[in-house]
C-alpha cells in the first residue's frame, strides 16, 4: 500500500485517538498523503482540493496553504509523541526494562499507524519556517530525553551522549515503516520491530 492510502491523523497528530474527524482533519490528512507521496514541492493547493473534493475558496477556509497545512500535521504529531513517551516512560517506576518496552509498543505502535508522517517529518521538515521548525525540534529533543533517562536506568554506565545515540538508533528501526511493503501482515511487524528494537537497546553496552 502506498504512503499516500496510509495516511491517517488522529486528533492529537498520532493516529487512533478515537475522535470524530472534522472536515479540516479529512483535508488535512488528505494533503499529509498527497505530500508524503509526491513531496512538498510536488503539490500544489489545487490538487489538495482536488483529491479533497472542495473548491478553492473552501480550502482556504481551513488552511491558510500548504505551509499552515504542513505545520498542523507536525506540531500536534511531536506533542503527541512527547505527552505518550513521557506517560510510558513514568508509567513503570523503578523497573527500567519495563518502562523501556512500554516506550517501544507507543512508538511501534505510532509509527506503523503514521507512515506517512513520518515521512513528512523525514524529508519535508525544513519545509517550515523557523518558529514552528525550532519548535518541533524542542518537541523532538525532549522526547529523545524521555528515552534518554529510561536508557541510562537500565544500563548505569551509558553516558548521556551514548544513550541518544542509542535512542536515534532505535527511532530509525522503527520509523522505517513507511519504506515497508506489504508482504508481511501489521500484527507481524509489530512484533518484528518490537523484537529487534529490545534487542538492540538491551544489549551490552560496554566497550568491545
Amino acid at each position: 500500500m502506498a504512503v499516500e492510502q496510509q495516511a491517517r491523523i488522529g486528533a492529537n497528530g498520532v493516529a487512533g485517538t478515537g475522535r470524530r474527524r472534522s472536515r479540516r482533519d479529512e483535508i488535512l490528512e488528505i494533503a499529509v498523503g498527497l505530500f508524503a507521496a509526491r513531496g512538498y514541492h510536488g503539490v500544489s493547493m489545487d490538487d489538495i482540493g482536488a483529491a479533497a473534493g472542495v473548491t478553492g475558496p473552501a480550502l482556504y477556509h481551513h488552511f491558510a496553504g500548504k505551509e499552515a497545512m504542513l505545520v498542523a500535521a507536525l506540531i500536534p504529531v511531536s506533542e503527541g509523541l512527547l505527552d505518550g513517551g513521557r506517560d510510558r516512560a513514568a508509567g513503570r517506576p523503578g523497573d527500567p526494562r519495563a518502562a523501556l518496552e512500554s516506550l517501544i509498543d507507543f512508538h511501534v505502535e505510532f509509527a506503523l499507524a503514521n507512515p506517512a508522517v513520518i515521512a513528512l517529518h523525514l524529508h519535508e521538515l525544513d519545509r517550515l519556517p523557523d518558529e514552528p521548525r525550532r519548535r518541533i525540534r524542542r518537541l523532538q529533543r525532549l522526547y529523545v530525553e524521555e528515552w534518554v533517562t529510561v536508557l541510562t536506568a537500565l544500563h548505569p554506565d551509558l553516558p548521556d551522549g551514548e544513550a541518544r545515540v542509542l535512542a536515534h538508533a532505535a527511532f530509525g528501526l522503527m520509523n522505517s515503516t513507511p519504506f515497508l511493503g506489504g508482504e508481511v501482515d501489521r500484527r507481524r511487524r509489530a512484533e518484528l520491530l518490537r523484537a529487534a528494537t529490545l534487542a538492540a537497546l538491551t544489549a551490552p553496552t560496554t566497550p568491545a
